[in-house]
């Protein structure tokens, strides 16, 4: 007689106490063959999770209190892990609920904490439930879930939110009774262009001119541009990033979510996967953005600058990652959360999904009818959008 494996589930509360090799067989799963597509995102590895939590910039003190959950067999090797956090504010998430929170405080009870299953500060589509497994598990996927849920009434949280998720599990996840959002993004596909050249050509004249007069007005003013990755960062160059990073932050958002120490950290650990874009004036660095290289995927993150100069954002951040993306045989770039203004510069919507676990059944229902809204109108915001597409009909 066949007896079932033994597993256990925990929950810890630091990434010291995980094995950071388990942690990113489960992350990034080994391929069964040479034939699969490598499949590598560096959000959920060890290395850029660590850093957050090392640097104090995801921790209890700045409301990201970590809860990850994590299954392992009767000899301790990872089925499945959960990047999780208990949280008592709502920021760094990029899924707005401050409404939901404020109704569910004016109707008496406490929105926080929750239980938050996402990368802090890190608007990007991807696995959250990590199976280690390239064919995924159902069994460890579903007890996970129901262990997330359970963790509700232990914490005295009222609800669990998945963000970001791919399309796959957030289906899945309604199917088991979790509420269903969904936004979009502008993202920009690679259709086997050799050059830019070819994905200009691509584009409505109008679309393709606007661009070229963009280019060459960004880079007016002796403006170089460098790409840095790999060895080629050095500490000083994370110095002057940061200082770019600060000026955004404060500018935006009144204090920087992340601090010096975890650009060190990534530097560290992962600079085969960085990609930093400098500009240069004068012999003096005055603009950059922080770009992270997925295995078919260029993720633009942070920009900032010193000196403002026309459409020099526009250069680095999506012209400079569209060229980037085409030498290097990416599919994707992925710049960022929002912004209707990337359309026109080749960048077209693209759907993103949360799921969300309301325990108390009368506020459930409300925010479910407001759901059921907002999917319909960000459908329709998605086809008024490509009615404007900036490609050539037919393409």
């Amino acid at each position: 007689m066949q007896h079932q494996k033994q597993t256990k589930t925990k929950v810890i509360h630091s990434l010291k106490q995980a094995n950071s090799l388990q942690w990113n067989l489960c992350a990034n799963p080994q391929q069964l063959s040479s034939r699969q597509k490598e499949r590598f995102d560096p959000f959920v590895t060890f290395e850029f999770l660590h850093a957050l939590e090392e640097s104090d910039s995801a921790v209890a003190e700045t409301g990201w209190l970590p809860h990850h959950l994590l299954e392992t067999d009767s000899l301790g090797n990872y089925l499945g892990v959960i990047p999780m956090y208990l949280k008592h504010h709502s920021m760094g998430e990029y899924v707005f609920d401050y409404g939901w929170a404020d109704a569910y405080n004016r109707a008496g009870g406490d929105y926080y904490p929750k239980l938050q299953v996402a990368i802090p500060f890190t608007p990007v589509t991807g696995r959250r439930i990590l199976l280690n497994s390239v064919t995924g598990d159902d069994e460890v996927e579903a007890r996970l879930i129901n262990k997330t849920i359970s963790l509700l009434n232990k914490y005295q949280a009222s609800s669990l939110h998945l963000t970001f998720v791919e399309r796959d599990t957030w289906k899945k996840l309604g199917e088991k009774g979790f509420l269903q959002r969904m936004d979009q993004q502008f993202h920009w596909q690679n259709r086997d262009y050799e050059s830019f050249q070819d994905f200009l050509a691509t584009l409505s004249s109008k679309k393709r001119r606007n661009i070229l007069r963009e280019r060459k007005q960004a880079l007016e003013n002796d403006i170089v541009i460098e790409h840095l990755t790999g060895n080629s960062i050095t500490e000083g160059h994370w110095d002057i990033f940061f200082e770019f990073y600060q000026e955004t932050g404060s500018r935006k958002w009144g204090r920087p979510y992340l601090n010096r120490a975890f650009f060190s950290l990534i530097g560290q650990t992962m600079a085969e996967r960085i990609l930093l874009i400098f500009c240069k004036r004068n012999g003096r660095y005055i603009a950059g953005a922080l770009n992270f290289i997925g295995s078919d995927t260029l993720f633009g993150r942070y920009w900032g600058c010193l000196e403002h100069h026309p459409c020099l954002h526009f250069e680095v951040c999506y012209y400079q990652a569209i060229e980037y993306a085409i030498i290097n045989s990416l599919s994707y770039v992925e710049a960022g959360a929002q912004g209707e203004h990337k359309l026109a510069r080749g960048y077209t919507p693209n759907f993103t999904y949360s799921a969300h676990w309301i325990a108390n059944r009368n506020f459930r229902k409300a925010v479910e009818h407001y759901l059921d809204s907002e999917r319909t109108m960000v459908r329709d915001d998605q086809y008024f959008l490509m009615q404007h597409s900036p490609y050539r009909k037919g393409l």
